[in-house]
């Protein structure tokens, strides 16, 4: 289970709708992000009753491992803290579970994953996270390119706008995820 970017910064501003937070919290997902909590952590809940390992990714916000001018995406980047991007509490994580801290969209890309899925023998993989335009799209699409079996859990993926999260998860599917 890759649980991507499930951090505190995309749940601020609470479950209101995210053109009435935005200019307070540019990073939210608002309302969308709120619907999608219960729904990811029942699927953590059985995750981990059938032994599934979890993988969550965050950013890297260390100085010296992130290069000026690297980032995820080009939006126009905040003042941000380590805090921002550490994983919400309503979502354990536990001893077992794996972190992978990323500089781009992708959980792929410059990151130890592939090594720890093949070790683990993992063939198939179940994402779930935000921003279904953004990361999830991205690490959806190299988790297919590296050959991995990709599906996408709708009801704990989401992004700041519900049409771009419904066009994502259509065209992810016609290409790429189940």
């Amino acid at each position: 289970l890759l649980a991507i970017d499930l951090y505190n910064i995309v749940y601020r501003g609470g479950d209101r709708p995210v053109i009435e937070i935005n200019d307070d919290h540019p990073n939210t997902c608002g309302e969308f992000a709120h619907a999608a909590i219960e729904p990811t952590k029942r699927l953590l809940a059985a995750a981990r009753r059938a032994g599934i390992p979890i993988f969550f990714c965050t950013q890297e916000t260390r100085p010296q491992n992130r290069p000026q001018g690297v980032g995820s995406t080009r939006r126009q980047r905040m003042t941000t803290t380590a805090e921002d991007y550490g994983i919400y509490p309503e979502f354990e994580v536990r001893p077992e579970d794996v972190i992978i801290t990323k500089q781009r969209a992708s959980i792929f890309q410059g990151t130890p994953i592939v090594s720890h899925l093949n070790y683990l023998g993992v063939k198939s993989l179940i994402v779930c996270g935000e921003s279904t335009s953004g990361c999830v799209r991205a690490s959806s699409v190299d988790a297919y390119s590296n050959g991995f079996h990709v599906s996408i859990v709708e009801e704990c993926t989401y992004d700041r706008s519900a049409l771009i999260h419904k066009v994502n998860l259509f065209d992810l599917h016609h290409k790429y995820c189940d």
